[in-house]
């Protein structure tokens, strides 16, 4: 069930821990009577007729007041459509958790997963894709998914669906009214105007589709970076992993003086490899620049592969190297040594570890290229197929003159479909499973 939207509900709004800022969140019809028992303002805290920033004080038991900046949104001119206010003070998470405690016990509730965001689509000031769109912002993990992101929040799909639904409902309207003339052999629409609409309203779909179907998968391949100290194993393991010998193998230290890069397919996934010269001072200008390429490399890959020779010493700026959210430790040369402590134990002569490093790369790879829109693409995607396929039907109703009553019931699960995307016609179960992906306070 969807939750009550007329509660007066509280959330921490901003991250959690400590910090210079921490923004409490609360919205609904008693807002500002909730927050006034709580907060003191300069000017007495009521209904105020437009937006507003105040300097104020949040009061909590048995401590000193607490100095906080307050900005409040009346209806309807708000995010939720609701009063809303925010109450903007130091980020103590004991002081936070005292101050949403007060607001709770003056008659708020706590906010559920993405039920803000719930309430600015039930206000209408969100369509569903705007509204999931929300969501990939914050969950986006690189600039490119980011800026599709943000290119639906800003109406880049719900835009030309509102026109396209106004169209597709004035042509309906031409349809049905011939309809309740039938015996007077009045027509509304010429027959070459009707498949002239229904050609545009089918090219509008089809490049919706294939905005759609660019979104939905990054534009480059997955990149991997090996990387570590001069004679770490790295090239023997390229190309283990690439399936030859695409990199000059020595025992001589430096020998990778350049980048190489190999495209491969692990699991069905294609990708790039790279064999990145070996970390250490450098000794000369060309040296500099082999060092200044790969790490350029490096900061652009999705996944580095931090090769440690398992038979070399271990030192404390490789311990440092290997740390990271895109890092990944790998032991090499495990044929000659077993490695020190526990990680990746890989060998390219016993080929010791390599399914499971492949199967790690895919992982990654597969967790990659699941954008943060993906939930939304899926399900636009479905509706937009179906849409396309009742004005298909609809062509072919209009261009064989077929029964009128038929091209008015294509153009209506057009319209259903279009709805059903935008949010128009919607169900609980939907809503509760797009808005229940959200964190609390968004």
């Amino acid at each position: 069930m969807l939750p009550e939207p007329q509660d007066t509900i509280v959330a921490l709004s901003s991250a959690a821990g400590p910090g210079a800022r921490a923004v409490i969140r609360l919205t609904g019809p008693a807002a500002f009577s909730v927050a006034g028992r709580t907060v003191t303002t300069e000017r007495r805290l009521t209904r105020l007729p437009k937006r507003s920033l105040m300097a104020g004080r949040v009061n909590l038991p048995g401590l000193a007041p607490l100095p906080a900046d307050l900005i409040c949104w009346p209806a309807p001119h708000s995010y939720t459509g609701q009063d809303l206010f925010e109450i903007h003070t130091v980020s103590s998470p004991p002081l936070v958790d005292l101050l949403i405690g007060e607001l709770l016990r003056h008659g708020a509730r706590a906010a559920e997963a993405g039920e803000f965001t719930l309430r600015a689509f039930l206000a209408g000031k969100l369509d569903l894709p705007r509204a999931e769109a929300v969501l990939a912002v914050i969950e986006a993990g690189n600039r490119e998914e980011l800026q599709d992101a943000l290119g639906q929040l800003a109406g880049g799909l719900a835009s030309p669906l509102r026109q396209l639904r106004s169209d597709l409902l004035d042509l309906l309207a031409d349809v049905e009214a011939a309809l309740d003339f039938t015996e007077d052999d009045l027509s509304f629409i010429t027959s070459k105007a009707l498949l002239d609409r229904l050609t545009k309203a089918m090219a509008i779909v089809t490049n919706l589709r294939r905005q759609v179907d660019g979104r939905a998968v990054s534009q480059r391949p997955f990149r991997v970076s090996l990387t570590g100290r001069p004679n770490a194993g790295k090239s023997s393991l390229f190309n283990a992993l690439a399936g030859k010998s695409a990199a000059l193998v020595s025992a001589e230290p430096g020998t990778t003086r350049d980048y190489l890069c190999q495209r491969v397919e692990i699991q069905g996934i294609a990708m790039e490899l790279i064999d990145t010269a070996g970390l250490a001072a450098p000794t000369d200008e060309l040296d500099a620049q082999a060092q200044a390429l790969g790490g350029d490399q490096a900061r652009q890959s999705e996944l580095i592969l931090f090769c440690r020779d398992a038979s070399a010493k271990r030192s404390a700026a490789d311990v440092q190297s290997s740390v990271g959210p895109a890092v990944v430790p790998v032991w090499t040369k495990c044929d000659l040594a077993a490695p020190p402590d526990e990680g990746l134990a890989t060998s390219a002569v016993t080929r010791q570890g390599l399914d499971q490093l492949r199967a790690l790369i895919a992982e990654r790879a597969r967790r990659h290229r699941r954008p943060a829109l993906a939930p939304s693409l899926s399900r636009c995607r479905h509706h937009l197929e179906s849409a396309l396929g009742h004005l298909r039907q609809a062509h072919q109703i209009a261009l064989f003159e077929e029964p009128p009553e038929l091209l008015a019931l294509e153009l209506r699960g057009t319209l259903d479909q279009l709805g059903e995307m935008v949010g128009a016609v919607y169900t609980d179960d939907l809503l509760d499973r797009i808005f229940s992906r959200f964190c609390i306070g968004k």
